[in-house]
């Protein structure tokens, strides 16, 4: 379990393939405090740390984690989001987000505006994942609040800590993003189905 508050930013320093997985090593202030068999969010993608050496530590994506995420487009020098779980004594700052993509999304605008930015992303609204105003949403990890909210799209708006201590830095109009939709809206729309 996660908040969606970002830790630390990583650097990708290596993609390996192994038959349908894909090896990523990742260089971070917080590699000398993990252990093998943590969970770490990355870009909002929980993966298990496999191996440490260095001030890197290596996580592995199944090919089921590769087909709904973003992890395959990761070249090496990326950044990427990183947090680790969340401590059941801890505040919870952002809001509940389990490190399970739900699917992706385009970065269909960018707008710098006078001391944030504002970004708007299109998902598939097939696979029946809503927005709601004001709601929460994260992107790559991150806990934000929905703003503009459409069938198929939704806005976000960055204050200047949050742009500089993430990865949305380096997200354009192109850029492909991991989403978790809220959990509690997911069993809402589930039980309104019955």
């Amino acid at each position: 379990m996660f908040t969606g508050i970002i830790e630390t930013l990583g650097t990708i320093t290596d993609l390996r393939r192994e038959q349908g997985n894909l090896h990523i090593t990742v260089e971070s202030l917080i590699a000398a405090e993990l252990k093998i068999d943590q969970s770490v969010a990355h870009n909002g993608v929980c993966l298990t740390v496999i191996a440490l050496a260095d001030g890197k530590h290596t996580v592995t994506a199944i090919e089921e984690t590769l087909n709904k995420t973003s992890l395959g487009y990761l070249k090496a020098g990326d950044l990427v989001n990183l947090e680790r779980c969340m401590q059941m004594n801890a505040r919870l700052d952002g809001h509940i987000v389990q490190g399970h993509v739900d699917q992706t999304a385009t970065c269909i605008a960018f707008n710098e505006l006078d001391g944030s930015w504002e970004y708007t992303f299109e998902y598939d609204p097939a696979n029946g994942n809503v927005t709601v105003e004001k709601g929460s949403i994260c992107v790559n990890g991150i806990s934000l609040t929905v703003v503009n909210s459409q069938a198929n799209s939704f806005s976000v708006a960055i204050i200047p800590y949050t742009f500089e201590h993430t990865n949305l830095q380096q997200v354009r109009v192109g850029s492909v993003v991991n989403l978790e939709f809220d959990i509690i809206g997911k069993y809402v729309a589930r039980l309104m189905q019955r």
